[in-house]
Parts: C-alpha cells; structure tokens; sequence
C-alpha cells in the first residue's frame, strides 16, 4: 500500500488541525496531494497555532470552528473521504478544576460529530486519536489492549467515552472509524506556552532556555515516547487501511524510559540546562499514573507499523526546530 496514491485529490478534514499532531499530519497530507480542510476552534490555551501550517498556507483551507458547535460540523463533515478527529482539550490538571469543559469537548462533541457524520456522509472514513490515559495506573506492563481501563482523572473518563462513541458507531451504524491510543507524543509544533499538557514540551522549553528542570519524585518513572513522525505515520496506514475499522490500537516507543533518561539526554543536547528532584505537588500526586508503556504489537501485525526515531535523535530534532522558530511558540 503506497499512501501517497492512496490520499491524492482525497478530501481530507483534520478537527484540531492548527495544533501538534493535527498540523504535522496537515504537512504529510499536503505532500501526498490531498485536499486538506484544517478546522480549530485557535483556543489559545490549547495548542493551536496559525504559524503550524507555515510552508502550506496555500496549500490547505482553514476553518475556525470549534466541534461544539454541531450545526457548524454538520456543514463541514458534508463530501469529506477522511475525517482525522484530533479536537480534544487535553490538559490532566485542567479536566479537573473544570470538567464540565472537558465532557463538553471530549465527549459530547464527539457524539456531535458522529451524529453529523451519520445523518450527512455515512461513508466517511473518521480516525480518532485516543489516548493511553484511559487505562489509568497500570496492573500490569506493558499495557496492551485487553487491559483495564479504569482511568485516574476526567480526561480520561471523556476520552474512554470519546472514542467508544466512535466504535459503536463503526459497528452499529457502518460509519468506518478506528482509534489509535496515543501515548507520550513529542516534536516540532507542540504547544510551548505552559505545562499544562505533559511534561515533554516544558521539559524541552526549560532545557533550551537553560533553566532548571524540576523531576518529581525520583524520576524513575518509565514512559514510552513518540516521536510526531512516526504517530502521524499510524494515523496515515490507518486511515488508508479497512481491514481496522471498528478496532482499537495501541501505539508505543521502542523501549521504555525513566524521566530522568530524558532529562539527561535533553542536558546532553542543552548542556546548559539543569535539574533537581521535588516532591509531588499534591494535585498531580493524585492522578498520577506510576510508569507506563504500551504493547504496540497488535497496530504492528495489523499495519507494519512500529516507532522509527530513537530518542535522542527526535529530541535534537525537535530543539533544532525550536531554536529557529522560538518567536513563535515562547510567550
């Protein structure tokens, strides 16, 4: 399967498409001749940057829309062959000091979405990307699909019921989706402003502006990172690929990492930078989910699929793009 044949003149609709892995998909579309309709709500906190699409401007339409709006979604969904449903508010801390926000984004928006799907162009191809968050602390490693899922804080709760909408519908109404659970995703065009989605994209500001990085506990916990290359990469093969519809896939690194093997490799790329070892602040202790890494084996039968960009390389390559972009991101 060559997807570059398989997404030419294709109309191709990204929800979240201004932001990190939303608009590094928009530049893959765009380079294998899609018709690309990006559609954001630009809520400053959440990632969305008018400056991702440099380089394609051009080449891609751009709607301001926010995916609660339904009647909105019901227009846009109409002649789309492929819908990459990437909206989400995605913060931990922010789901719980206002969850109403995030059931009404993460989970109500995306039974909107479906329903306008369904009742307008129920031959719509539709790629969810979930998150590993739904599985909350692990019983055991690595996760794999058949695991649990009991996730530890609201976004999870709303993600878990997000892309389940998405299942049902691919089984009971024939609307083709698939869902990828995303874990730790990390590259150029992500959201720089705050630490409020992960720990990555501060990490990385810190460790380039040469500041001090604070490590909660020991930083042993172990994570599985991705770099945005190759997520980009499984939402393409799956999108192009029937034989996943209505299936569920983890995505996951080459080989578990403590956070303190990336705060060394980041200090190794930033020599200036540094770090210390802090205490959980309470708020975060709470939700935390211990170490975590997935079974990526069932998307690698099913697709071929598996992680590419080592680690540090992804990193120096991520730190190259912010040093020459930095107006853009810093605030």
């Amino acid at each position: 399967m060559d997807p570059r044949e398989h997404y030419r003149d294709k109309r191709v609709m990204l929800t979240g498409g201004l932001g990190f892995i939303g608009s590094n998909l928009a530049h893959r579309l765009v380079e294998y001749g899609a018709d690309v309709l990006i559609v954001d709500s630009l809520i400053p906190e959440y990632g969305g940057n008018l400056f991702n699409v440099e380089g394609i401007k051009g080449l891609v339409r751009v709607n301001i829309a926010d995916v609660r709006d339904a009647s909105g979604m019901r227009y846009l969904v109409r002649g789309q062959d492929y819908i990459f449903n990437l909206a989400g508010q995605v913060s931990h801390i922010d789901s719980m000091s206002d969850p109403f926000t995030d059931l009404e984004i993460n989970c109500r928006s995306q039974l909107s979405l479906l329903e306008a799907c369904r009742l307008n162009n129920p031959s719509v191809k539709i790629i969810y990307a979930s998150t590993r968050q739904i599985y909350g602390a692990p019983d055991y490693l690595p996760v794999d699909e058949k695991h649990l899922l009991h996730p530890t804080d609201v976004n999870g709760i709303n993600k878990m019921a997000g892309e389940w909408y998405h299942i049902l519908y691919s089984n009971v109404h024939g609307i083709r989706a698939t869902s990828l659970r995303l874990t730790n995703t990390y590259g150029p065009r992500l959201l720089m402003k705050h630490n409020r989605q992960g720990f990555i994209g501060w990490f990385i500001r810190l460790a380039i502006d040469a500041e001090e990085i604070s490590l909660y506990g020991d930083g042993t916990q172990l994570r599985d990172m991705n770099y945005v290359d190759d997520v980009v990469e499984a939402l393409i093969l799956a999108g192009a690929t029937d034989m996943v519809n209505g299936n569920v896939y983890n995505l996951g690194g080459p080989e578990p990492v403590s956070l303190l093997q990336i705060v060394e490799t980041l200090m190794e790329l930033c020599p200036q930078a540094s770090y210390k070892l802090v205490p959980f602040p309470p708020e975060k202790k709470r939700i935390d989910i211990g170490d975590y890494y997935g079974d990526y084996s069932k998307i690698r039968e099913a697709l071929g699929w598996e992680p590419r960009v080592p680690l540090r390389e992804g990193l120096s390559k991520t730190i190259e793009y912010y040093r020459e972009h930095k107006a853009h991101y810093w605030e």
